[in-house]
């Protein structure tokens, strides 16, 4: 199926490894020109070469630390610098973040900052472009937020879910698109902080349908869809991927 891709610019935060790496590989592959933005210089540079090696359109590479006050204006300036004008963005950037039901003000500060409040303002400073051209596609990544203990990034995010639905009740009318993808268990680094080789194993069996965690991959090709013009008439909605596995409450 021709997704109709090739062609199309796209930024992507938190590309350098996990989901974000996924998709900016498989959106190269595709024939989009990603403008692929992380913190860690060495992992983005094994990323171009990667695509490159693999046949894809060579990415453009943007070291910046979302979390900076003048990250998403760095971004934005980056962004229409190199690419021209943008097609797609894609907010993927964050961090699980576990606290205690009181506590210090500090880790609430830095995830809401990173999982919400960044990727808003990113969004905001692009969106003057996708509404002039009346077209574009916004993709935000949220996570899994029916817990049964406290984590700021799933807080943030499912406001972000809230946020992408109000967005794309006003923006329809520009011809842009806003969709959320849930991922469940994916095997990333983020993951692996939480839970060890036997407990993913363990879990997995006793939660998961299909039996294991995700790929990175398998978030990839949800979201390659999910911007492209195959998905036009798609808006305003969350979709999940996570092999079956629909009670999070871990």
């Amino acid at each position: 199926m021709d997704l109709y891709l090739k062609g199309k610019t796209a930024v992507i935060t938190g590309a350098s490894q996990g989901i974000g790496r996924a998709i900016a590989k498989e959106l190269a592959l595709e024939g989009v020109k990603v403008l692929a933005v992380a913190r860690n210089e060495g992992l983005l540079k094994t990323l171009k070469t990667e695509i490159a090696d693999a046949g894809g359109i060579v990415p453009e590479i943007f070291l910046q630390n979302l979390v900076a006050p003048d990250g998403p204006q760095n971004i934005a300036k980056r962004a229409l610098s190199v690419l021209g004008r943008i097609d797609i963005l894609i907010n993927n950037a964050g961090r699980s973040q576990a606290v205690g039901v009181t506590g210090p003000e500090e880790p609430w500060i830095e995830s809401m900052t990173l999982d919400f409040d960044r990727h808003r303002q990113l969004t905001q400073e692009l969106l003057p472009g996708l509404i002039a051209r009346k077209q574009g596609t916004i993709l935000n990544i949220t996570s899994t937020y029916e817990l049964r203990s406290i984590n700021v990034s799933t807080i943030a995010k499912a406001a972000i879910v809230m946020w992408s639905k109000q967005l794309a009740g006003q923006l329809g009318q520009y011809g842009i698109t806003v969709n959320c993808l849930q991922p469940g268990l994916i095997d990333t680094e983020n993951t692996r902080r939480i839970f060890t080789a036997d407990e993913r194993q363990a879990y997995a069996a006793n939660e998961i349908p299909m039996g294991h965690f995700g790929e990175p991959e398998d978030m990839a090709g949800m979201a390659t869809f999910l911007v492209s013009s195959r998905a036009k008439y798609i808006t305003g909605t969350v979709a999940v991927v996570d092999g079956g596995g629909r009670r999070y409450a871990f």
